[in-house]
């Protein structure tokens, strides 16, 4: 469960661990879900399965599973609006490393106000390509990024500079299966490719408070003209965005 020490380690420096958050029934249900998912879109790097909530209403079950939920609401309060989710699959001896960067330069966010969990559906170690993050980097605004080098071995297309990257001060983020990270928008973070042999798949969820307000226009347009958010715990009392239906709990 999330504790006081957790809330306010990632206040402090923008990430925190809790690495026992769901029930053994719990996880093995989820990975159940989220293994079923990747095998039916084989066609597609399991590094890249993007939104995937927005096809599948077990995935959405899964985002909305009161347990996360009663996590999340310890960092950001009762009225829980699901922005985005991300299955990152790093098959054995074959997964992509993800560049050092900012989630938060992806985003057209009113404010920035803005949490990421991080699912450990397998165990993820250092061997297998685990997160990492460089504690106390939440509060440095948004950085330059730069197209990555070699593409096609990357998860993303853009990266930091070397110059904002101090990777003597970087944390490995350990976690057994079932164990979770949460992490701000602007933290530095990234990790290595896995050349292990076992796999290592993490579910990304994004929730945000509902008087943060999605921005449909502008420089982002494309990307989030018609994103749906889900209301999954709570109410909309600030009336900002429009959400589509989804069981709360």
């Amino acid at each position: 469960m999330v504790t006081e020490a957790n809330v306010r380690q990632y206040r402090e420096e923008g990430y925190t661990l809790v690495p026992e958050l769901l029930a053994p029934r719990e996880i093995e249900w989820a990975r159940s879900v989220v293994d079923l998912f990747i095998d039916e879109h084989r066609d597609q790097r399991p590094e890249h399965l993007d939104k995937p909530h927005f096809v599948s209403d077990e995935l959405l079950q899964v985002c909305s599973m009161p347990t996360l939920l009663d996590a999340v609401e310890k960092f950001i309060g009762p009225n829980i609006a699901l922005f985005s989710s991300h299955i990152i699959a790093k098959a054995k001896g074959d997964g992509l490393a993800v560049p050092w960067h900012q989630d938060g330069i992806f985003w057209d966010l009113e404010p920035m106000n803005v949490i990421t969990l991080w699912l450990a559906i397998d165990d993820s170690t250092v061997e297998n390509g685990c997160m990492r993050v460089i504690p106390n980097t939440q509060n440095v605004g948004p950085l330059p990024h730069y197209e990555v080098e070699h593409p096609e071995t990357k998860v993303l297309h853009l990266t930091l500079g070397g110059e904002h990257v101090d990777e003597a001060k970087a944390v490995d983020c350990v976690l057994p299966a079932g164990g979770c990270s949460f992490h701000a928008p602007y933290l530095i973070h990234g990790s290595a490719p896995n050349f292990s042999q076992s796999r290592r798949c993490g579910y990304t969820m994004r929730f945000m408070p509902t008087s943060t307000k999605l921005r449909r226009d502008g420089p982002y347009e494309q990307w989030f003209r018609d994103h749906k958010l889900y209301l999954v715990r709570g109410e909309d009392r600030d009336g900002v965005n429009d959400y589509v239906n989804a069981p709360r709990h």
